[in-house]
């Protein structure tokens, strides 16, 4: 449609298709470019309400001093890229210039759905090892799926001796990560209360971590007993990991379709010992298949599926 009388056609597009557009984008980057070719834009991008915050910069060790955490390399990671937008300047330091996920997403009233894109996974694995894993959280971590296996050719180590805590290994590694990306999240959870969904992931897809309503409700009934403390929230990198109970299944070499082999193919569910309902046997059995089945698809989900028809091993872990 041609404009009439000199009128702009694209402002007769109403508010709410702009919008629905705006969630579609998601990218936080690409939304505050566009809140620079209007003042409408400007006005309507901060009532998007599905949002994309990625980090695309990686931090070498050598940026950092002897007394930065994993999450300052984190939190220099979502700066830089965001200010080069507004500035020339060099960035500042993280360790005087406080500026948080939490922070950088005030300039947004309604957020409804989150999720936060590392740059790479935080597990560093011995060669040809490759870990997935998937977590999910309420005040704490309420389950964790853990696949683990070699590439074809890195031979298949038993359950046995070094086998065993090897995998122990992996297991507490990942639960470490999930814990850290979970208390990098609290302060987004505190200052967003209409959040219904909140995920962080990695390009690698190494590992996600997933709070859910009810999850998000119960973070934040949480938050309000808390004691808030020096206000530097990269100096206690992550949430305390429950008692928790393991459940191994391993099979020394699992082969799935298309010719893909799997050497010393470990499934590990992990739930809190405590979960305030006590279950069977069977029931135990098939909760843990259930939050297999969830966790992954495509061949990493046709691993899991054989992986569970295999033996399993009970193992249980303190609070850490």
């Amino acid at each position: 449609m041609l404009p009439i009388d000199g009128d702009d056609g694209f402002d007769r597009v109403p508010d709410s298709l702009v919008l629905l557009i705006f969630n579609q984008i998601s990218d936080i980057r690409t939304l505050i470019r566009c809140q620079a070719v209007s003042k409408r834009f400007n006005s309507l991008v901060p009532q998007a309400d599905t949002l994309l915050l990625r980090v695309d910069r990686v931090v070498s060790a050598g940026e950092l001093d002897d007394s930065d955490s994993l999450l300052v390399t984190f939190l220099r990671s979502i700066l830089k890229p965001l200010y080069d937008l507004v500035s020339h300047k060099p960035l500042p330091d993280p360790t005087r210039y406080q500026k948080s996920p939490g922070q950088i997403l005030r300039g947004f009233e309604r957020i409804r759905e989150l999720e936060i894109e590392l740059p790479s996974g935080d597990l560093r694995l011995e060669k040809g090892a490759v870990i997935r894993w998937r977590a999910e959280f309420g005040k704490t971590l309420r389950s964790c799926v853990i696949l683990g296996f070699r590439g074809s050719g890195g031979g298949a180590a038993d359950l046995s001796g070094g086998g065993l805590k090897m995998r122990v290994v992996w297991t507490i590694s990942a639960l470490i990560a999930a814990s850290a990306r979970h208390y990098m999240l609290k302060e987004v959870v505190r200052e967003h209360g209409e959040i219904g969904r909140l995920v962080v992931r990695d390009q690698e897809e190494e590992g996600t971590v997933v709070m859910e309503r009810d999850g998000l409700m119960e973070c934040r009934e949480e938050e309000e007993t808390e004691e808030v403390g020096d206000g530097l929230w990269w100096r206690s990198n992550r949430t305390t990991v429950p008692a928790v109970r393991m459940r191994m299944r391993h099979v020394p070499r699992l082969q799935l379709a298309g010719g893909i082999q799997m050497e010393g193919a470990t499934l590990v569910v992990v739930r809190p010992t405590t979960t305030g309902t006590a279950e069977t046997e069977a029931e135990e059995q098939c909760g843990d298949a259930a939050l297999a089945f969830g966790a992954f698809d495509g061949v990493y989900g046709a691993a899991v599926e054989k992986l569970l028809k295999s033996r399993s091993y009970l193992l249980e872990m303190n609070s850490f």
